[in-house]
């Protein structure tokens, strides 16, 4: 229709915006036009030749230019720029039809004819006039990143006492020396790498674990801050830097004495000496007591022969191996007179000075791997390989000047996790570095998010895709669990470098847990980055290809995750029967008590379907929550297995059967832990902004979990459904709120630009 034509038909004014709309597309279906001729039958005002005019431009066989369309739309937002704020498409027709003349008599009959048009057609009307404004605005678009609080204050909270040492290593990382490398050319990419770790030894870093009288700083929290924040860098250099000083220096300082610290640890903390760390075996990995190269003693010349039985047995995925190490630290059998006296430790040469291989080893190349390429991981076999008696490392264990076999610990199973407990930081480390990764992801992620525009309302501009309640449901509980597992991981670190023994046992199983839920946590997380970075995320340049799949290991190695949660099952049970033991009739008497409490106080009709905001948030119900999953959960399982092990069934079938409910009573427990501590650490903060906005992400953490594991408390009776539904709906609301800080939530962790490196994130706003 052009213009003209309102002149010569003002009846069919009203028509205009409805008509704009259909055509938009350049089609008409057949039910708009069913619609539009039953607006014709029921319409009297319109003149045989407006009817037959409306025919015309209702013909499938003409439809409108291009120029009609532009032209229609020009008219269309004058007037709709004239209207007052929520008018309507009806509205606008009728401003129309006024402006060009047409009967203005009923109103109301042409507007509620109009309507009934639109709903024929399936058009919103009040939606669909911001097509012809400018400059709409919705809530959605208006939620846009506000600050509520100091971000650098928050990062002076997160970095805490290891401030000094943080600030040191990005300094560090930000000479240029450090520029990332091109990881498809492997061999010059393990170069670089270990061209880092060289340089990073020269600067101290290696050696800060180590005692002074080794050139070392004696400080393993440093050690520890030290492994976290280059995992900001290339994750190659992460763990080749803690296969050197963390599994090759620490086994050496914790497994040796004074003569193997004098000997190796000075050399190990300059990288004048690199190593290995050879425990995994091809047939052997979780199960390190049933590793079966063996170190058979010589009395005749107080010598260990070192030998690879067969090819199950050679040391397999050793990290400095395949290029690089000249000593390795060397898990074997003990075997003296025939007698096998479990599990030692023994260092063994390599390589010379050369880099060539000693006779009776033969090295092997892993070669390409899923990620981690900078790593030179090998095999090692041995053809009974000699070593003297002084390199044993005989800390636990060793053979006396007679030859016999001396231990002060007894047992060998304590004897042997007493030496794998000394090991027990690679377990701290690697989900600390984990969860560098997953920050590194969620800065990319979040920033992206709130940089690029996608869609928007009709008249209006895009809107951030952070905005999207979807996005932020996938990115802010993520956000939540990573700081949740900050606190959580920085506790056990300082329990783990303060303890004096007697909790020993406890923290080993936590470094486990967390070890396994951290890695999960962080791989879960850079997935969903990726994700939600959409074609961005996949392109190498912008960094998440590659912490997701420098990561992808963390969840196997150091122990794989699932083998991992059954230990702390396993700690959680040895306990529990250790506290009914000790405590006989009172601690069951006790049991019963709390669970009966339990059902007056938690169980109760009222609390399990109260749904208002401020039960939801408050900490003392997500605590009680999180402590009844622990608490029913392991006297579930313990119940379990006794029902098994008391109908006949041999102990390790009934574990077996029961392996789901074990690693789920192992979960539940890891969460309670880093809920307590994350409640513990929000409490410890003075700022009140900062300490305002970590309440919100430990509320969301709390319940996010509770909402994952709705159905295990609804059968349980702890929640109702309508109680389920409210979580989830606080939730929603969580995620909407914490959007406003989310940039500066991930800004707080301090990532410099140049180690981020992603464009999609450091460069200009599109």
């Amino acid at each position: 229709m052009p213009i003209a034509l309102l002149r010569s038909h003002p009846g069919l004014a009203p028509l205009l915006p409805l008509l704009t709309l259909v055509w938009s597309d350049a089609t008409l279906t057949g039910e708009e036009l069913t619609a539009f001729n039953g607006f014709l039958e029921g319409d009297g005002r319109l003149s045989a030749g407006d009817r037959q005019a409306l025919s015309d431009l209702l013909d499938p066989r003409t439809p409108p230019s291009m120029e009609d369309l532009l032209a229609w739309q020009k008219v269309l937002r004058g007037t709709a720029a004239e209207l007052p704020a929520g008018a309507d498409l009806a509205a606008l027709g009728i401003a129309l039809g006024h402006a060009h003349g047409a009967e203005s008599a009923d109103d109301a009959g042409l507007r509620d004819r109009l309507m009934d048009l639109e709903q024929r057609l399936g058009v919103l009307g009040r939606e669909a006039v911001y097509r012809f404004r400018q400059g709409h605005n919705t809530r959605t678009s208006d939620h846009l990143t506000r600050p509520s609080f100091d971000a650098a204050e928050l990062q002076r909270v997160l970095d805490g006492d290891q401030a000094e040492w943080i600030a040191r290593v990005k300094k560090a990382l930000a000479d240029p020396a450090f520029r990332y490398a091109d990881p498809s050319d492997i061999p010059a990419y393990r170069e670089q790498v270990m061209q880092w770790c060289r340089l990073l030894a020269r600067q101290g870093f290696g050696a800060a674990a180590l005692p002074t009288a080794f050139g070392g700083a004696g400080d393993m929290a440093a050690y520890f801050t030290i492994l976290e924040t280059l995992s900001h860098h290339d994750l190659s250099l992460t763990i080749k830097f803690g296969v050197q000083f963390g599994l090759w220096g620490m086994s050496v300082l914790s497994l040796g004495t004074e003569h193997h610290h004098r000997t190796y640890l000075r050399d190990i903390g300059t990288l004048a000496l690199p190593g290995c760390f050879a425990m995994t075996e091809t047939g052997h990995g979780s199960n390190v007591q049933g590793i079966r190269t063996t170190a058979t003693y010589d009395p005749a010349d107080g010598t260990f022969l070192i030998h690879t039985p067969d090819a199950m047995a050679q040391k397999e995925y050793i990290g400095n191996a395949a290029v690089h190490g000249r000593m390795a630290t060397v898990f074997a059998k003990l075997i003296i007179d025939g007698t096998d006296h479990g599990v030692g430790a023994f260092v063994v040469p390599l390589r010379d000075g050369q880099g060539r291989p000693l006779p009776g080893i033969t090295i092997g190349d892993c070669g390409r791997k899923m990620g981690l390429n900078g790593v030179d991981n090998g095999t090692i076999r041995f053809d009974r390989v000699r070593i003297p008696k002084a390199d044993m490392l005989d800390r636990f264990a060793r053979v006396n000047d007679a030859g016999r076999f001396e231990s002060d610990i007894a047992s060998e199973d304590r004897r042997f996790f007493t030496m794998l407990g000394t090991l027990v930081g690679g377990r701290i480390g690697i989900p600390r570095s984990a969860l560098s990764a997953a920050k590194s992801g969620l800065t990319i992620a979040v920033r992206h998010g709130d940089r690029r525009t996608q869609f928007g309302p009709e008249g209006g501009a895009e809107v951030p895709i952070l905005n999207y309640r979807m996005h932020q449901r996938r990115l802010m509980p993520l956000l939540a669990g990573t700081y949740a597992y900050h606190f959580a991981l920085r506790d056990l670190t300082r329990r783990f470098l303060e303890h004096g023994g007697t909790d020993a046992r406890e923290i080993e199983a936590l470094a486990a847990g967390l070890k396994a839920q951290g890695t999960w946590h962080a791989t879960t997380t850079l997935q969903q980055c990726r994700e939600c970075c959409g074609g961005k995320g996949y392109l190498s340049e912008n960094r998440i290809d590659a912490l997701r799949n420098d990561t992808e290991i963390y969840t196997t190695f150091e122990g794989d995750n699932m083998v991992l949660m059954q230990l702390v099952a396993k700690g959680r049970l040895t306990a529990f029967r250790k506290q009914l033991g000790d405590g006989g009739l009172f601690s069951m008497l006790d049991l019963v008590a709390r669970q009966a409490r339990t059902s007056i106080t938690e169980k109760n009709p009222i609390i399990t379907r109260t749904t208002d905001t401020a039960h939801l948030l408050d900490r003392s119900f997500h605590l009680a929550a999180f402590r009844y999953r622990d608490e029913a959960l392991l006297v579930s399982v313990a119940r379990r297995l006794k029902r098994h092990i008391d109908a006949g069934m041999d102990s390790f079938d009934a574990t077996n059967v029961a392996q789901f409910h074990l690693v789920h009573m192992a979960q539940a427990y890891i969460e309670r832990v880093v809920l307590e501590r994350f409640e513990e650490g929000v409490r410890a903060v003075k700022d009140p902004g900062c300490q305002a906005v970590l309440r919100k992400l430990c509320d969301l953490y709390a319940l996010s979990r509770l909402e994952a594991d709705s159905a295990w408390f609804q059968e349980q009776g702890y929640l109702e459904g309508v109680k389920a539904k409210a979580i989830r709906k606080q939730v929603d609301q969580l995620c909407w709120e914490i959007r406003q800080d989310a940039v500066p939530l991930v800004e707080a962790f301090g990532i410099p630009d140049e180690l981020l490196a992603a464009p999609i994130a450091t460069g200009p706003r599109a």
